[in-house]
């Protein structure tokens, strides 16, 4: 979802369908993991077009600061989630400060892990697991780590669908 040139997945991960979903059809054609595609922009339309229940995984890299509809973007993940199928959204606090939302724009790392942990809690009540947080930014080692800790701060909050 908001995909682009690169999908930020692993060399080796392989799914047997990997469907990108973006605002650029030039990017989404040079991206060479995905196996189908289509333009969308979620802000004028935040309907999936994808089957009910027809996706084991949704990931959204670093755009969900983007999104001026979040509630009905995630209730569209949890309509094309399988049940137990994974939600991620990972962030950092990095952004276009020109197209972000506004409450992003205004808040902190740890706010923004609250508002997406939000996102899964009120868009369909019930129809997530607990939403997770991992921090995921880049440690430095040795001397560089003395000088500073860690790179650009990097976040993923996921949840999984309810299997009832």
């Amino acid at each position: 979802m908001c995909s682009s040139w690169i999908s930020h997945l692993p060399g080796d991960f392989y799914a047997g369908r990997v469907a990108g979903l973006g605002m650029n059809s030039d990017e989404l054609g040079r991206n060479r993991a995905l196996t189908d595609w289509e333009v969308r922009d979620l802000n004028v339309d935040p309907r999936l077009p994808y089957e009910d229940g027809s996706m084991d995984a949704v990931v959204n890299a670093v755009s969900i600061d983007y999104l001026n509809k979040p509630l009905d973007i995630v209730k569209e993940v949890h309509r094309v989630l399988k049940p137990g199928g994974l939600a991620a959204f990972s962030f950092s606090n990095r952004c276009f400060p020109t197209k972000a939302v506004s409450i992003w724009t205004a808040t902190s790392d740890v706010e923004h892990v609250w508002i997406v942990g939000s996102y899964f809690h009120y868009s369909v009540p019930g129809g997530f697991t607990a939403p997770k947080c991992d921090d995921i930014t880049p440690r430095k080692n040795g001397l560089q780590a003395l000088l500073s800790p860690g790179g650009d701060p990097m976040f993923v909050v996921y949840a999984r669908k309810s299997e009832a």
